[in-house]
């Protein structure tokens, strides 16, 4: 997840620290002009532009699993579109696969039953991607797998669900990284193309 800060009440004229209500934030959403927000229990989070590395690997992600499922019947978002995971979690994943036909035509810029939900790490989001996010992503019903590809290092980690477990695999540069509810897998390396990172290994 791209790098975000605490939104508190008094950057909206109030002096009070008290949780956002979901009305509130649903407000803040309608009328910000270009700024995401986040929600989650109550705590508003706004979303930050991340590290020239970060939008890489992003894009690449973006463009990887979109060339890997054209013609079938997933699709791929990108961070702008939101996913609501309960009716006080709404979120944007750096990438969202959902195959389920009821997001295919999502209203008001959401979805709903994703099969794959992608967090691009930075030192600002890593806690809350590895702890809340990772919670609320395994509790979802429709989400098979957890990648997490860390934008300080060359590392890819995806959490899948088996049945009423999660397993957890990792996949380094010379690998090649799986999602098993989507069939198919592809190499780390593609993920870092044109970033530093790669470039150190050059």
């Amino acid at each position: 997840m791209v790098s975000y800060s605490t939104v508190r009440r008094d950057t909206m004229a109030q002096r009070e620290y008290p949780n956002i209500t979901l009305e509130d934030y649903h407000i803040i959403n309608q009328n910000s002009q270009s700024a995401r927000y986040e929600y989650l229990d109550g705590e508003l989070r706004m979303l930050a532009g991340g590290s020239a590395d970060h939008s890489t690997i992003t894009a690449n992600l973006t463009g990887i699993l979109y060339g890997l499922l054209r013609g079938g019947p997933c699709k791929v978002y990108n961070p702008d579109m939101q996913l609501q995971l309960s009716e006080s979690r709404y979120v944007f994943p750096d990438v969202t696969v959902t195959c389920d036909p009821r997001d295919e035509a999502p209203q008001d810029n959401q979805t709903h039953y994703p099969t794959v939900v992608i967090e691009v790490l930075s030192p600002s989001t890593e806690t809350t991607d590895r702890g809340k996010k990772l919670l609320y992503y395994q509790a979802h019903p429709t989400i098979q797998d957890y990648m997490m590809a860390d934008s300080q290092s060359i590392l890819l980690e995806v959490y899948h669900r088996e049945m009423s477990r999660w397993t957890f695999s990792t996949y380094k540069l010379e690998d090649k990284a799986q999602l098993e509810s989507l069939g198919i897998q592809f190499p780390v390396r593609d993920v870092y193309e044109r970033t530093g990172l790669i470039r150190k290994h050059q």
